[in-house]
C-alpha cells in the first residue's frame, strides 16, 4: 500500500455539517467518500437485509448496533483501501473506534462542534437528494430549483430520522456515546477540532 495514502475521520452530531465539509475534502483532495449514513439509508431504500435490520433502529433515533455497521463499513473500506479515503459518521462508539484502529490507522480526525439547539433548527429546513447523499437547506445552500437537486433534477426529500423530536433523541444519543471515541483519538494525537458554533 502506497504510503501517500491518507485516511481521515469527519466527527460530529447528526445534521452538524459532517456531509457538507466532506464535499470541501473530496472536491479538493478526491478522497474517497465513506458515509454510515448514506450507506445505511441506500440499503433501507434497497429493503436489504442490513436495510430492515438497521431500520428500526434508525426510525427510533438509536444507534445501528456495533456488529452490524462494522461489518457494513469495514466492508467498504476494503473496497476503498487502496484510494485515500474519508470516513463520515464512523466510528460512533469506542468499540468501533478500537475495531477500526486494529485494522486501518488513520491519520487525522475532524471533530465538528455545533450546539445542539442550532442542529434541531436547522434540520427543519434541511433536505436530501437520497441516492447521491446531497444536502440542502432552506436559508443557506439551497437547491436552484425549490424541491429538485441540483445535478440530477431529482426530488428531493426530508427524511423521517431528521423529524425534532427524533433529532433530539439522536443527539442525546451521540452524546453519550461519542466522548470516549474522541478521547482515544486524542490520545492518539489525530484530533483537530472545528467549532461550528
Amino acid at each position: 500500500m502506497s504510503s501517500k495514502l491518507f485516511k481521515a475521520i469527519i466527527l460530529g452530531a447528526p445534521a452538524s455539517g459532517k456531509g457538507t465539509i466532506s464535499k470541501r475534502i473530496l472536491d479538493k483532495y478526491g478522497f474517497k467518500h465513506i458515509a454510515s449514513g448514506d450507506i445505511l439509508r441506500m440499503n433501507i431504500a434497497n429493503n436489504t437485509e442490513l436495510g430492515v435490520a438497521a431500520k428500526k433502529y434508525i426510525d427510533e433515533g438509536k444507534l445501528v448496533p456495533n456488529d452490524l455497521i462494522i461489518k457494513c463499513i469495514m466492508t467498504r473500506i476494503d473496497e476503498c483501501n487502496s484510494s485515500s479515503w474519508l470516513l463520515d459518521g464512523f466510528p460512533r462508539t469506542f468499540e468501533q473506534a478500537k475495531q477500526l484502529h486494529s485494522v486501518h490507522k488513520v491519520n487525522a480526525v475532524i471533530n465538528l462542534n455545533v450546539p445542539f439547539e442550532v442542529i434541531v433548527d436547522r434540520v427543519k429546513g434541511r433536505w436530501i437528494h437520497l441516492p447521491s447523499g446531497r444536502v440542502y437547506n432552506i436559508g443557506f445552500n439551497e437547491p436552484k430549483v425549490p424541491g429538485k437537486d441540483d445535478e440530477t433534477g431529482d426530488e428531493l426529500v426530508q427524511r423521517p430520522d431528521d423529524q425534532p423530536d427524533v433529532v433530539r433523541k439522536r443527539l442525546e444519543v451521540y452524546q453519550d456515546t461519542i466522548n470516549p471515541v474522541i478521547e482515544f483519538y486524542e490520545k492518539l494525537g489525530l484530533v483537530q477540532g472545528q467549532d461550528c458554533s
